[in-house]
C-alpha cells in the first residue's frame, strides 16, 4: 500500500508545478504522480536502513525534495538536452527532472557508494534512461560536457562550482539559500523564491 496516494502527491505538488514564470509548454504526463509514488515508497524503504535524507515525513519529502526539484525542472531552458546533477544524493533534483523532462539525458553524479547504489535502484525501478556516475565528478573525462548542471545541498560549494562551471556549456541551476559567487564567464539571473519556504531560492546562471 502506498505511503501517499497519487492524488495526495499531486495536491502537494500544485504550488511547484503551476508557479508563475515557469515554462508554460512543459507537458505534465499523468503518469508522473504514479512514478513519484513509487519513488517515495522506495526512498522511505531505503531510508529506514541507510541515511539518504534527514527528512522522514512523507509529505515533507514530497514538498521539499520532489516539489523543489520539479520547480527547478519547470525553470530549465526549454532546449536543454543534457543535464548533470552534481552531488545528487538521493536523486534531487535529477530524478524528478528526468521524470518531468524525459527528453533530457540526465546523469546523476554521486560519489557516496550507498547513495549511488540507491540511485541505480531508483533508475531501474522507475524505468529511466539515466546514468549514475558513482565517483567524484572531477574524475569524469574532460570531454564530457552538459547543457545544464544542477546543484542542491552540495557539501563543498567552492569545489562544486569549479566542477560545474567546467562542465556546463549553457546553464547552471542552483537550489540554495545564498546566491553563489561565480566566475565572470557566467551571468547570474535574479533569484526566484521557491514556494512554501522562507529562504530557499532558485538561481539560474547562463554562460556568456
Amino acid at each position: 500500500m502506498p505511503t501517499l496516494t497519487e492524488g495526495a502527491i499531486a495536491e502537494l505538488l500544485k504550488p511547484y508545478l503551476s508557479s508563475p514564470g515557469a515554462d508554460p509548454d512543459t507537458y505534465i504526463d499523468p503518469s508522473l504522480y504514479s512514478q513519484l509514488s513509487n519513488y517515495l515508497d522506495l526512498l522511505l524503504k531505503w531510508n529506514a536502513r541507510t541515511n539518504l535524507t534527514a527528512i522522514r515525513d512523507p509529505e515533507e519529502i514530497v514538498r521539499r525534495h520532489f516539489g523543489e526539484s520539479l520547480f527547478a525542472a519547470r525553470h530549465l531552458h526549454p532546449k536543454a538536452t543534457t543535464l548533470l546533477d552534481l552531488g545528487s544524493g538521493a536523486g534531487f533534483p535529477g530524478v524528478p527532472i528526468a521524470l518531468l523532462r524525459p527528453e533530457i539525458t540526465v546523469t546523476l553524479a554521486e560519489s557516496q557508494n550507498k547513495k549511488a547504489t540507491f540511485l541505480r535502484e531508483a533508475v531501474r525501478t522507475l524505468g529511466l534512461q539515466t546514468e549514475v556516475w558513482a565517483a567524484r565528478a572531477e574524475a569524469m573525462p574532460e570531454s564530457l560536457q552538459f547543457h545544464t548542471v544542477t546543484l542542491r545541498a552540495v557539501d563543498n560549494m567552492t569545489v562544486a562550482i569549479a566542477v560545474a562551471t567546467s562542465r556546463a556549456t549553457h546553464e547552471l541551476l542552483f537550489l540554495t539559500n545564498i546566491p553563489p559567487i561565480l566566475p565572470s564567464s557566467f551571468t547570474l539571473h535574479p533569484p526566484i523564491p521557491i514556494p512554501n519556504t522562507q529562504s530557499s531560492i532558485l538561481i539560474r546562471a547562463t554562460r556568456n
